[in-house]
């Protein structure tokens, strides 16, 4: 029996030693699309400490800059529930 690790939906924007590791995906199709599918397709790129989804657009935070970088740059251009996500990216960017 597999345990999922609840995540937070803290994205600590404040943080200035994590705000590297915070990443923003934009058009996203909030009404198909849930916290728990955004958490799973991102997850693939590094540990995520905080998902939070809102209406139209999430923020997934990640441990480490290197996996926040690396969502970016496998994430952009994806359609996902026939939408294109738009603006995904890093708070570097």
């Amino acid at each position: 029996m597999s345990l999922k690790v609840q995540t937070s939906n803290i994205t600590n924007k404040n943080d200035p030693k994590s705000i590297n590791s915070r990443v923003f995906i934009g058009n996203l199709n909030t009404a198909v699309v849930k916290k728990s599918d955004v958490e799973t397709i991102f997850s693939k790129y590094g540990r995520v400490l905080g998902c939070s989804v809102h209406k139209g657009y999430a923020f997934i935070q990640y441990a480490g800059e290197r996996h926040a970088r690396g969502a970016v740059l496998g994430e952009s251009g994806r359609v996902l529930a026939g939408q294109t996500l738009g603006n995904v990216g890093s708070e570097l960017d």
